[in-house]
């Protein structure tokens, strides 16, 4: 199995040609978008010239029939750039729309395909992060944005074309600045790269407090913890701020040294163009023209400068997606045998494990189990020694690191792990539960459920009366995390769950361990049901749930220190015995 934390893939490379990649589908709309902002910044660049035709028909006899023309005119002109402006904001923004959403789904498909192991490394807050902030970056990025630095670009491109045809001289004066101006782009360019990546990774750090804080919410208020969780989201704002705090003064020194630059190339166009007016050299009504040429061209580098850091902001983000978006999911649910006639026979051959996040301490050591079909095997022993590793490794959430685990003799790593988690049904001892109606959460054991087949499963579980008493009946909604039922009722609802999928391999993790006694005979009865003729493994604190089943095995520091009946296991003076003998004198 691939380690979830440390692929051995080599990292993604963010580079531009990645990163528009992701528009690539959206090349007919953005053909259409590209047309209407060459379009629009043509039509701009004809105004400045516009201008020296109306300085100098005020200054002719007849100026009035002309003036009237030319207002028309450039009224005309408006229009038409309104409707290029129009058409270009609405198709990229559009664009970008359908960018973001398809890249959401396909990172949100391939994250939720990785392994276990993969998320026991990883933080919900991060790539809830990923997912949102770092995706809305890179929308505005290939879309929107291309749209203004090429509208900007085609505009002080324009612009410099017609000033040359003005002046060959003036512009060249003008553009004695353009040095300076390109490496200071260079320089600001890779200091907000990198802050910019570094306000990303606060800011993901800062939501992984607030979504693990509010996700406890009612552990934080039991300890009266309030202050310390705003103290602990305060201080990552404050990283983020301070990052924040040297990408505005970066940015605002950046400006400030270009607009001065601009400012002074003007000053001196001016001083320089005025003197060839006066010499007779030039007409005052082409310096104007010229100089508005100039604030447009100044406009146009202004505007590309100003959304470097955004493009920069954008391949830091992309690093993150990119790297999420490629990662092969260390095992894979699809493909592998189907084998028909399922039996519900697993054994452990000698199994080896421990999590990827801790490769160091193990948690099984050579481990031999059977599970028969149609019988009940029971996993004993202290908190930490491995049974609920047990039950992972048989839905295959992680794959072992030595030693086989086999269903009806074949290895499940050949298996098609999405059609072997269907064969097996969980009821754990805090289910969870989605923030739906109860009708939903009993479907979600099988997606093509009747109504009337999931009120059936719902009378199984002992779950139908309680369930009808709400106003709401099946349509009630539960609350995140099914907060608004009790213990045995979320109990109960798992159970209908479990047996709706009716699954050939049952597991009952703690099932009962947190119930009253009266909740617990309704959850133990509608067990008592789900079992009947499966293959089913019961991990369970309390010996006296663990009675009836056909075998227990007691779990030590990651072995097998006895198996045997529970008759069997008492009669010896063993490790189950002075089990039994600790919760008696508890009791």
């Amino acid at each position: 199995m691939s380690d979830p934390v440390k692929s051995s893939e080599p990292k993604p490379r963010a580079d531009w040609k990645r990163l528009l990649g992701l528009a690539r589908p959206e090349v007919p709309t953005l053909v259409v978008a590209t047309l209407a902002l060459a379009a629009g910044s043509a039509g701009t660049l004809v105004f400045p010239k516009g201008i020296e035709i109306f300085v100098e028909a005020i200054q002719r006899p007849d100026g009035r029939d002309v003036l009237d023309e030319s207002i028309l005119a450039a009224m005309a002109l408006f229009l038409f750039i309104g409707i290029a402006g129009f058409l270009r904001a609405w198709l990229f923004t559009l664009a970008g729309e359908r960018v973001v959403a398809r890249l959401r789904r396909q990172l949100y498909a391939n994250v939720i395909r990785q392994e276990v192991g993969f998320f026991d490394a990883q933080r919900t807050g991060e790539l809830l992060n990923r997912l949102s902030a770092d995706t809305g970056l890179l929308q505005n990025s290939v879309t929107v944005n291309v749209s203004m630095a090429l509208r900007f670009s085609l505009q002080a491109l324009g612009s410099l074309v017609l000033l040359f045809y003005s002046s060959w001289r003036l512009t060249a004066l003008m553009l004695a600045v353009v040095p300076f101006v390109a490496i200071g782009a260079v320089v600001f360019m890779r200091v907000v790269r990198t802050i910019s990546k570094q306000t990303q990774d606060a800011l993901a750090a800062a939501t992984t407090v607030a979504e693990e804080t509010l996700g406890n919410i009612r552990t934080v208020r039991s300890f009266a913890r309030e202050e310390l969780e705003v103290e602990r989201y305060g201080a990552r704002v404050d990283e983020s701020f301070a990052l924040g705090r040297r990408l505005a003064l970066t940015y605002g020194t950046f400006q400030g040294a270009m607009g001065f630059a601009a400012f002074s190339a003007i000053a001196i166009v001016l001083w320089y163009g005025g003197g060839l007016v006066i010499d007779g050299v030039m007409k005052d009504a082409e310096l104007i023209s010229f100089m508005l040429y100039t604030v447009f061209l100044a406009m146009g580098l202004a505007g590309v400068s100003g959304l470097l850091g955004d493009f920069n902001r954008a391949i830091g983000a992309s690093e993150r997606v990119f790297d999420l978006l490629d990662r092969a999911p260390g095992v894979v649910t699809n493909g592998g045998k189907r084998p028909e006639n399922l039996r519900g026979h697993v054994t452990f051959e000698a199994v080896d494990f421990s999590y990827p996040t801790r490769p160091d301490a193990p948690v099984l050591r050579a481990v031999d189990l059977e599970l028969e079909p149609g019988r009940v095997l029971a996993l004993v022993g202290a908190s930490g020694g491995g049974k609920s590793t047990v039950a992972a490794l048989i839905a295959r959430l992680y794959d072992p690191d030595a030693g086989r685990i086999r269903l009806d003799g074949v290895d499940l790593r050949d298996l098609d792990t999405r059609w072997l988690r269907e064969q097996i049904g969980a009821v754990a001892q805090e289910p969870v539960l989605f923030a739906s109606s109860i009708a939903d959460n009993i479907r979600y054991g099988r997606l093509d459920a009747t109504q009337a087949e999931i009120e059936a499963a719902a009378r199984a579980a002992n779950a139908d009366t309680f369930v009808r008493a709400f106003p709401e009946g099946y349509d009630t909604l539960v609350g995140e995390r099914g907060v608004r039922l009790s213990g045995g009722q979320k109990q109960r609802i798992a159970i209908a769950r479990a047996l709706l999928k009716d699954p050939r391999i049952l597991v009952l993790d703690e099932a009962t361990s947190a119930l009253d006694s009266e909740s617990e005979h309704l959850v133990q009865e509608a067990l008592e049901r789900l079992m009947r003729g499966r293959t089913v493994l019961v991990i369970a604190h309390r010996l006296s749930t663990v009675r009836d089943a056909d075998r227990v095995v007691v779990i030590e520091g990651g072995k097998v220190a006895e198996m045997g009946t529970h008759d069997e296991l008492v009669a010896r003076d063993g490790v189950y015995r002075r089990l039994v003998e600790r919760q008696f004198a508890v009791a």
